[in-house]
């Protein structure tokens, strides 16, 4: 049993760790700019979109959503239980969110998310894209867009029949990415948020 549990713990670690690598800062190292006194000052995809180009944005998008789908996927292949498996996602957002290399600052967690639920729960992901490109459609608010697919997760991930653990780690994941945009509803509200340019 202690060694089952330790097992967990390092996998917990590990995902962690994954998932708090910056690939935004990373990447935007590359091009001699730190995106974190640039933009909206995000280490996200939306900023490095916006502040160094198109396919640098694409490259973060990727990167950060690997880091929530890869270590869900290996936790699944190596054999640990779908409830360890959910929490082993968790980990890797919490990483992305509170990165140990940032001091505990990060993004927001969007693309994170995505990778973590494309493992977990793909159905529900098509929901919440379906949901996304709606607002996006609509407004060109990149963060309503982001807001509304979290705020739906939870109601998708239940609907579909997820257990109890998936359920409780998808509302604390969209807590979370919803409590990281509380600037941009500010701003939203206000009326100043900047909408979303191709």
């Amino acid at each position: 049993m202690e060694q089952t549990l330790t097992y967990f713990i390092l996998w917990l670690a590990a995902s962690y760790l994954l998932g708090s690598i910056p690939t935004g800062l990373l990447l935007g190292r590359l091009y001699g700019i730190d995106v974190r006194k640039e933009g909206s000052g995000n280490i996200g995809a939306t900023n490095l979109y916006r502040t160094v180009g198109r396919r640098v944005g694409i490259l973060t998008l990727i990167g950060d959503c690997i880091k929530g789908l890869a270590p869900v996927l290996a936790a699944r292949q190596f054999g640990l239980s779908a409830d360890q498996v959910a929490w082993v996602g968790l980990a890797a957002f919490c990483g992305h969110v509170f990165s140990v290399f940032l001091r505990f600052k990060g993004g927001k967690g969007v693309a994170t998310a995505l990778g973590v639920f494309l493992a977990l729960s793909p159905l529900a992901v098509a929901i919440a894209v379906a949901v996304f490109a709606a607002l996006m459609l609509l407004w060109r608010y990149v963060s309503l867009g982001s807001v509304g697919a979290a705020a739906v997760m939870p109601l998708a991930v239940a609907l579909l029949g997820g257990g109890r653990t998936l359920i409780l780690v998808t509302l604390l994941i969209a807590l979370v990415v919803i409590g990281r945009h509380h600037e941009n509803i500010r701003r939203l509200l206000s009326g100043t948020e900047n909408r979303f340019k191709a």
